[in-house]
């Protein structure tokens, strides 16, 4: 049994105050001015900061992966983050989504599975839960993997109302592991999942 990690942090909630939140723009997503004072590790309170926060839902990621084929399937659409890449803007990443009001990340990793890739989990195992950037953004992110059967996956899927095109893709594990090796799968769901993956794969496997 594994023993219990005692936080580190020095500092909480209370130790902040948080003395103005500004909108500065509303759409898709948010963007905050914050205006605080915190306590400092050496003692008393830091001068009052503005910092820019960009604000939006939590998300879900789920790297579907099927234990007996030994495959995995990714989804290739447009980002518009990723517009000056040299090499392409669009992205091969895990299926993931937004968080709707009501719904629990379990809920998310289904019903995005269904609408991106057009498969039925079989079963979820919770990865981690994390902050992809928390120095300028209030999104936290719950990574699953969804053990799925890979078998006539393929073809687009999306949401027409959500602009959605995405193609899928279904390749062996040691193809998509090279393929992070080499740099082509280059966001934080795939890097995270696919190291977990390799660590935990040949007990899936058996496990199948």
């Amino acid at each position: 049994m594994g023993h219990e990690i005692v936080p580190l942090n020095r500092f909480g909630t209370k130790d902040v105050e948080r003395i103005e939140d500004q909108r500065l723009y509303t759409g898709f997503f948010d963007l905050e001015k914050r205006r605080l004072r915190h306590r400092k590790f050496n003692g008393g309170w830091s001068e009052i900061l503005d910092r820019e926060v960009h604000v939006r839902r939590d998300a879900v990621g789920v790297l579907l992966y099927d234990p007996t084929r030994d495959e995995v399937v990714l989804v290739e659409q447009i980002r518009a983050g990723a517009l000056d890449d040299d090499t392409s803007p669009w992205k091969l990443e895990p299926v993931a989504g937004l968080v709707e009001q009501g719904e629990s990340p379990a809920d998310v990793a289904r019903r995005e599975a269904r609408e991106e890739a057009g498969c039925e989990v079989r079963e979820l195992i919770e990865l981690h839960r994390y902050y992809p950037s928390p120095g300028a953004c209030t999104e936290r992110v719950t990574l699953f993997c969804g053990l799925i059967d890979s078998q006539d996956i393929g073809g687009v899927h999306g949401l027409e109302d959500e602009h959605e095109d995405i193609l899928v893709h279904v390749m062996s594990f040691l193809d998509a592991w090279d393929r992070l090796m080499a740099g082509q799968l280059d966001n934080a769901m795939a890097l995270i999942g696919f190291h977990w993956l390799a660590r935990e794969r040949a007990t899936l496997r058996v496990m199948a």
